[in-house]
Protein backbone atom coordinates (compact mmCIF):
# COMPACT_ATOMS: atom_id res chain seq x y z
CA UNK A 1 0.00 0.00 0.00
CA UNK A 2 3.02 2.64 0.96
CA UNK A 3 4.53 1.73 -2.34
CA UNK A 4 1.55 2.12 -4.40
CA UNK A 5 1.34 5.62 -2.50
CA UNK A 6 4.81 6.50 -3.37
CA UNK A 7 4.51 5.61 -7.31
CA UNK A 8 0.83 7.41 -7.56
CA UNK A 9 3.03 10.74 -5.72
CA UNK A 10 5.48 10.15 -8.40
CA UNK A 11 2.79 9.78 -11.32
CA UNK A 12 0.92 13.12 -9.96
CA UNK A 13 4.94 15.25 -10.14
CA UNK A 14 4.90 14.26 -13.24
CA UNK A 15 1.78 15.18 -14.55
CA UNK A 16 1.89 18.61 -12.42
CA UNK A 17 5.03 19.09 -14.25
CA UNK A 18 5.37 17.05 -17.37
CA UNK A 19 6.18 18.62 -20.50
CA UNK A 20 5.43 22.23 -20.33
CA UNK A 21 2.70 24.53 -21.03
CA UNK A 22 5.48 25.62 -23.67
CA UNK A 23 5.86 29.45 -24.77
CA UNK A 24 4.06 28.87 -27.70
CA UNK A 25 0.92 29.53 -25.04
CA UNK A 26 1.39 32.66 -26.23
CA UNK A 27 0.39 35.06 -28.98
CA UNK A 28 3.70 37.16 -29.89
CA UNK A 29 2.69 40.60 -30.11
CA UNK A 30 3.90 42.49 -33.42
CA UNK A 31 4.05 46.05 -33.72
CA UNK A 32 3.79 47.20 -37.81
CA UNK A 33 6.75 46.76 -39.69
CA UNK A 34 8.79 45.33 -37.02
CA UNK A 35 11.04 42.51 -37.31
CA UNK A 36 13.37 43.63 -34.71
CA UNK A 37 13.82 40.62 -32.15
CA UNK A 38 12.24 40.83 -28.73
CA UNK A 39 11.59 38.70 -25.77
CA UNK A 40 8.26 37.41 -23.80
CA UNK A 41 8.44 36.52 -20.21
CA UNK A 42 5.25 34.33 -19.33
CA UNK A 43 4.45 32.72 -15.95
CA UNK A 44 1.98 30.29 -15.28
CA UNK A 45 0.11 27.45 -13.61
CA UNK A 46 -1.35 24.11 -14.86
CA UNK A 47 -3.38 22.78 -12.32
CA UNK A 48 -3.40 18.71 -13.83
CA UNK A 49 -5.29 15.93 -12.52
CA UNK A 50 -3.96 12.18 -13.58
CA UNK A 51 -5.58 9.39 -15.04
CA UNK A 52 -3.90 6.24 -15.79
CA UNK A 53 -1.53 3.60 -14.64
CA UNK A 54 1.98 3.44 -13.19
CA UNK A 55 4.67 0.64 -12.16
CA UNK A 56 7.47 0.66 -9.99
CA UNK A 57 9.81 -2.11 -8.20
CA UNK A 58 7.61 -4.88 -9.50
CA UNK A 59 4.15 -3.19 -8.25
CA UNK A 60 1.80 -1.88 -10.63
CA UNK A 61 -0.73 0.72 -9.43
CA UNK A 62 -3.84 2.78 -11.09
CA UNK A 63 -3.16 6.64 -10.91
CA UNK A 64 -6.38 8.58 -10.56
CA UNK A 65 -5.24 11.97 -8.54
CA UNK A 66 -6.98 15.05 -8.68
CA UNK A 67 -4.91 18.50 -8.30
CA UNK A 68 -6.18 19.05 -4.64
CA UNK A 69 -4.01 16.35 -3.45
CA UNK A 70 -0.92 17.33 -5.28
CA UNK A 71 -1.53 21.01 -4.04
CA UNK A 72 -2.22 19.52 -0.37
CA UNK A 73 1.84 18.37 -0.26
CA UNK A 74 3.14 20.99 -2.25
CA UNK A 75 6.61 22.72 -0.91
CA UNK A 76 7.73 24.70 -3.80
CA UNK A 77 6.45 25.25 -7.51
CA UNK A 78 7.90 27.22 -10.09
CA UNK A 79 6.71 27.35 -14.24
CA UNK A 80 7.24 29.80 -16.57
CA UNK A 81 9.44 30.33 -20.09
CA UNK A 82 10.96 32.97 -22.01
CA UNK A 83 10.82 33.18 -25.35
CA UNK A 84 12.73 35.78 -28.09
CA UNK A 85 11.05 35.99 -31.93
CA UNK A 86 11.08 38.52 -34.80
CA UNK A 87 7.87 37.94 -35.98
CA UNK A 88 8.58 35.10 -38.03
CA UNK A 89 11.43 32.90 -36.16
CA UNK A 90 10.87 32.09 -32.63
CA UNK A 91 12.74 30.18 -29.88
CA UNK A 92 11.46 29.15 -26.40
CA UNK A 93 12.66 27.89 -23.20
CA UNK A 94 10.36 26.36 -20.63
CA UNK A 95 11.54 25.40 -17.05
CA UNK A 96 9.64 23.59 -14.53
CA UNK A 97 10.23 22.73 -11.13
CA UNK A 98 8.23 21.02 -8.14
CA UNK A 99 8.89 19.70 -4.44
CA UNK A 100 6.46 17.79 -2.51
CA UNK A 101 6.81 15.99 0.14
CA UNK A 102 4.40 13.62 2.92
CA UNK A 103 5.05 11.40 6.04
CA UNK A 104 3.22 8.12 6.96
CA UNK A 105 3.62 5.58 9.01
CA UNK A 106 4.96 1.93 8.21
CA UNK A 107 4.96 -0.57 10.94
CA UNK A 108 4.88 1.96 13.49
CA UNK A 109 7.83 3.71 12.04
CA UNK A 110 7.87 7.54 10.52
CA UNK A 111 8.50 7.34 6.52
CA UNK A 112 9.02 10.34 4.91
CA UNK A 113 8.32 10.83 1.02
CA UNK A 114 9.65 13.68 -1.31
CA UNK A 115 9.03 14.23 -4.69
CA UNK A 116 11.42 16.55 -6.84
CA UNK A 117 10.51 16.41 -10.77
CA UNK A 118 12.68 18.82 -12.87
CA UNK A 119 11.64 19.64 -16.66
CA UNK A 120 13.46 21.65 -19.25
CA UNK A 121 11.73 21.96 -22.71
CA UNK A 122 13.30 24.23 -25.72
CA UNK A 123 12.33 24.54 -29.30
CA UNK A 124 11.63 26.78 -32.25
CA UNK A 125 8.88 27.75 -34.39
CA UNK A 126 8.40 29.02 -38.05
CA UNK A 127 5.25 31.42 -39.01
CA UNK A 128 4.77 29.60 -42.33
CA UNK A 129 1.21 30.87 -42.59
CA UNK A 130 -0.46 34.42 -42.22
CA UNK A 131 -3.30 36.30 -43.44
CA UNK A 132 -4.93 39.59 -42.38
CA UNK A 133 -8.28 39.88 -40.70
CA UNK A 134 -9.01 43.31 -41.58
CA UNK A 135 -8.86 46.14 -38.14
CA UNK A 136 -6.56 45.87 -35.78
CA UNK A 137 -5.69 44.96 -32.59
CA UNK A 138 -5.85 47.74 -28.94
CA UNK A 139 -1.79 46.93 -29.27
CA UNK A 140 -2.16 48.92 -33.07
CA UNK A 141 -1.13 45.74 -34.67
CA UNK A 142 -3.65 44.22 -37.90
CA UNK A 143 -5.74 41.07 -36.93
CA UNK A 144 -4.55 38.38 -37.75
CA UNK A 145 -5.17 34.42 -38.38
CA UNK A 146 -1.06 32.35 -38.10
CA UNK A 147 0.02 29.05 -38.34
CA UNK A 148 3.44 27.88 -36.93
CA UNK A 149 4.95 24.57 -37.36
CA UNK A 150 7.15 24.06 -34.17
CA UNK A 151 9.76 21.59 -33.39
CA UNK A 152 11.62 20.83 -29.66
CA UNK A 153 13.01 18.63 -27.54
CA UNK A 154 12.18 18.04 -23.38
CA UNK A 155 14.20 16.66 -20.75
CA UNK A 156 12.41 15.81 -17.85
CA UNK A 157 14.28 14.33 -14.19
CA UNK A 158 12.13 12.88 -11.34
CA UNK A 159 13.61 11.95 -8.30
CA UNK A 160 12.40 10.29 -5.30
CA UNK A 161 13.78 10.33 -2.10
CA UNK A 162 12.78 7.65 1.24
CA UNK A 163 13.84 8.66 4.57
CA UNK A 164 13.28 6.14 7.45
CA UNK A 165 15.00 4.65 10.34
CA UNK A 166 17.68 6.90 10.43
CA UNK A 167 18.52 6.76 6.69
CA UNK A 168 18.02 8.15 2.98
CA UNK A 169 17.36 6.65 -0.21
CA UNK A 170 17.35 8.87 -3.09
CA UNK A 171 16.68 7.49 -6.52
CA UNK A 172 16.47 9.50 -9.67
CA UNK A 173 15.60 8.95 -13.46
CA UNK A 174 16.04 11.04 -16.54
CA UNK A 175 14.63 11.42 -20.11
CA UNK A 176 14.73 13.33 -23.43
CA UNK A 177 11.47 13.30 -25.73
CA UNK A 178 11.75 15.06 -29.23
CA UNK A 179 8.04 16.69 -30.47
CA UNK A 180 6.48 17.87 -33.60
CA UNK A 181 3.64 20.15 -33.37
CA UNK A 182 1.71 22.79 -35.19
CA UNK A 183 -0.29 26.17 -33.29
CA UNK A 184 -2.65 28.18 -34.23
CA UNK A 185 -3.12 32.10 -33.10
CA UNK A 186 -6.75 33.69 -34.08
CA UNK A 187 -7.45 37.05 -33.67
CA UNK A 188 -11.24 37.12 -33.21
CA UNK A 189 -11.05 40.79 -31.89
CA UNK A 190 -8.85 43.74 -30.92
CA UNK A 191 -8.72 42.15 -27.26
CA UNK A 192 -9.47 38.75 -27.71
CA UNK A 193 -7.29 35.86 -28.79
CA UNK A 194 -7.63 32.32 -29.43
CA UNK A 195 -4.62 30.22 -28.84
CA UNK A 196 -4.83 25.58 -30.03
CA UNK A 197 -1.24 24.00 -29.88
CA UNK A 198 -1.07 20.26 -30.63
CA UNK A 199 2.07 18.13 -30.89
CA UNK A 200 3.52 14.46 -30.49
CA UNK A 201 6.74 12.77 -29.64
CA UNK A 202 8.68 10.50 -27.78
CA UNK A 203 8.90 8.05 -30.33
CA UNK A 204 10.65 5.28 -28.38
CA UNK A 205 13.96 7.69 -27.77
CA UNK A 206 12.39 8.68 -24.37
CA UNK A 207 9.03 7.69 -23.96
CA UNK A 208 7.05 5.37 -25.97
CA UNK A 209 4.71 7.87 -27.03
CA UNK A 210 3.46 11.25 -26.17
CA UNK A 211 0.10 13.21 -27.34
CA UNK A 212 -0.46 17.20 -26.06
CA UNK A 213 -3.19 19.15 -26.86
CA UNK A 214 -4.14 22.61 -25.29
CA UNK A 215 -6.52 25.35 -25.95
CA UNK A 216 -6.70 29.30 -24.57
CA UNK A 217 -8.23 32.61 -24.84
CA UNK A 218 -6.11 35.72 -24.21
CA UNK A 219 -7.01 38.79 -23.29
CA UNK A 220 -4.79 42.21 -24.51
CA UNK A 221 -4.27 44.60 -21.69
CA UNK A 222 -1.34 46.72 -20.54
CA UNK A 223 0.59 45.47 -17.31
CA UNK A 224 3.41 47.66 -15.74
CA UNK A 225 3.80 49.68 -19.02
CA UNK A 226 3.88 46.65 -21.14
CA UNK A 227 1.87 44.71 -23.73
CA UNK A 228 0.09 41.73 -21.93
CA UNK A 229 -1.60 38.98 -22.65
CA UNK A 230 -3.89 37.28 -19.93
CA UNK A 231 -4.60 33.71 -20.57
CA UNK A 232 -7.27 30.77 -19.41
CA UNK A 233 -7.62 27.46 -20.62
CA UNK A 234 -7.14 23.99 -21.05
CA UNK A 235 -4.50 21.23 -21.82
CA UNK A 236 -4.68 17.55 -22.08
CA UNK A 237 -0.92 15.50 -22.30
CA UNK A 238 -0.54 11.86 -22.32
CA UNK A 239 2.91 10.27 -21.71
CA UNK A 240 4.02 6.65 -22.12
CA UNK A 241 7.47 5.98 -21.29
CA UNK A 242 9.38 3.01 -19.80
CA UNK A 243 12.73 1.80 -18.61
CA UNK A 244 14.17 -0.29 -15.85
CA UNK A 245 13.86 1.48 -12.11
CA UNK A 246 16.46 0.95 -9.25
CA UNK A 247 15.43 -2.61 -8.59
CA UNK A 248 15.66 -4.20 -11.79
CA UNK A 249 12.03 -4.41 -11.99
CA UNK A 250 9.95 -2.34 -14.80
CA UNK A 251 9.40 1.59 -14.29
CA UNK A 252 6.20 2.54 -16.50
CA UNK A 253 4.21 5.78 -16.35
CA UNK A 254 1.34 5.77 -18.64
CA UNK A 255 -0.53 8.51 -17.69
CA UNK A 256 -2.94 11.47 -18.88
CA UNK A 257 -2.55 14.50 -17.15
CA UNK A 258 -5.17 16.81 -17.68
CA UNK A 259 -6.67 20.33 -16.39
CA UNK A 260 -7.23 24.02 -16.84
CA UNK A 261 -4.01 26.33 -17.59
CA UNK A 262 -3.73 30.63 -16.23
CA UNK A 263 -1.01 32.45 -16.75
CA UNK A 264 -0.01 35.66 -18.29
CA UNK A 265 2.87 37.08 -21.34
CA UNK A 266 4.60 40.22 -20.96
CA UNK A 267 6.54 41.70 -24.12
CA UNK A 268 10.00 43.69 -23.80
Amino acid sequence: MQLNRFVSWLAVTAGFMASSLAAADFDQQRFPDEKEWRVIVSPYVWAASLKGNASLAGFDTDVEVPFSDTFDHLDLAFMGNVEVTNGTWGAFIDLQHVKTSQGEELQSQQLDLGITMNTVEGGIYYRAYEAALGGETVFGQPRRLSVEPLIGVRWSQLKGTVEALGRKVEKQSDWWDPFVGLRVNLDLSDRWNLFTEADIGGFDVGSKFTVNAQSYLGYRTMMLGQPTILRAGYRVLYQDYETNDFTGNRFRWNVTQHGPVVGLSMQF
